[in-house]
């Protein structure tokens, strides 16, 4: 258990350097000189595409701290199923 915090920092890491680079991304991306001549429906990409990396480190971060539990929940079952 007390691994726990050094395995969830190594999941964790990663994914927030990986969201600072796409939050980088979409700031810049917000400053084109061409940003007022685009189609009104045009959709914003790169905001969709910080909810999906978001959402990815939210369910990173939950699987990380309830990864053991999980397991264990899942190999009880399996041991009533077998017996």
């Amino acid at each position: 258990m007390k691994h726990l915090g050094i395995r969830a920092l190594a999941l964790i890491h990663p994914i927030v350097l990986l969201l600072r680079t796409a939050a980088a991304f979409v700031e810049n991306s917000s400053r084109g000189p061409a940003r007022g001549a685009d189609h009104p429906e045009r959709g914003d990409v790169p905001g969709w595409v910080m909810i999906t990396l978001m959402s990815a480190v939210l369910v990173a971060a939950l699987l990380a701290l309830a990864g053991p539990a999980l397991e264990g929940l899942f190999n009880q079952a399996m041991n009533k199923v077998g017996n």
